[in-house]
């Protein structure tokens, strides 16, 4: 606010949030609404109900910086602020890595985006896209935490009773148990995923199970696995994410 105050004057009686306000209106033609969890629910069950394919994919700090490495930040920098990567399943971001996480995103039916304006979020989004030539505008939108919306908002057990599941990532096992308990039918389990390059042997055997929606709860590599799910088999795959921790671990109830 005193950045934009000129030299030897001062602006009585006016509180920076009502400032904030008056240039919020300003832009406010420019929001642009996310599809909310009740809409993302009728999306997916649709897409079961059809047996058309589906793709959900989330992109977080991981994936961002991911593609930020040697892009629009130094390799170094990212290395600095997401020392997590190789947990998250990219020991190193490499041009056929970033080009892979490119075109699963610019391919994916519904992108969740980050609502926090932090730098590592929606601070890396629109560079990011922009680099990779991703049009934002052409991307159908959801945010990033769609998964525990639809938790929070009770939907996601209504999407998933009825339907035959498969579950990948290193929590597919505890998680499957626990769905079973709640009635779902869970036909499959690959229970991990070893990085970005492990991505080939998953689709493999993916394409060896019988379901109709895959919770894909695998790191980075899930953006890419839930575009081919959908793309070549012709299912109805979901960025589970985190979600499926909280669930195995009793921090959040079915």
């Amino acid at each position: 606010m005193a950045q934009h105050i000129p030299p030897d004057h001062i602006l009585p009686a006016v509180a920076a949030a009502d400032l904030i306000a008056a240039g919020f209106r300003q832009y406010a033609p420019s929001l642009t609404r996310l599809t909310s969890p009740h809409e993302m629910a009728g999306h997916i069950m649709a897409a079961l109900d059809a047996q058309r394919p589906l793709s959900v994919v989330r992109l977080g700090d991981g994936e961002l910086l991911t593609l930020a490495a040697d892009t629009v930040l130094p390799a170094a920098e990212v290395q600095e602020l997401a020392p997590f990567l190789p947990y998250a399943g990219v020991p190193c971001s490499t041009p056929d890595i970033r080009a892979t996480l490119a075109e699963a995103i610019r391919g994916a039916d519904w992108v969740g985006v980050p609502i926090s304006r932090a730098p590592t979020f929606q601070g890396l989004l629109f560079p990011v896209l922009r680099h990779f030539g991703i049009d934002w505008s052409s991307l159908k939108l959801t945010s990033s935490t769609i998964n525990y919306s639809l938790h929070q908002s009770r939907l996601l057990l209504p999407i998933l009773q009825g339907r035959r599941v498969l579950l990948i990532g290193s929590q597919a096992v505890e998680l499957g148990a626990l769905l079973q308990l709640h009635g779902v039918q869970v036909t499959g389990i690959i229970p991990a995923v070893a990085g970005m390059a492990d991505i080939p042997r998953v689709m493999q055997l993916t394409s060896e199970q019988t379901f109709d929606t895959a919770l894909v709860a695998a790191g980075i590599p899930a953006v890419v696995l839930c575009r081919r799910i959908a793309g070549e088999l012709g299912s109805v795959a979901f960025d589970f994410g985190h979600l499926a921790d909280k669930l195995v671990t009793g921090e959040l109830q079915l």
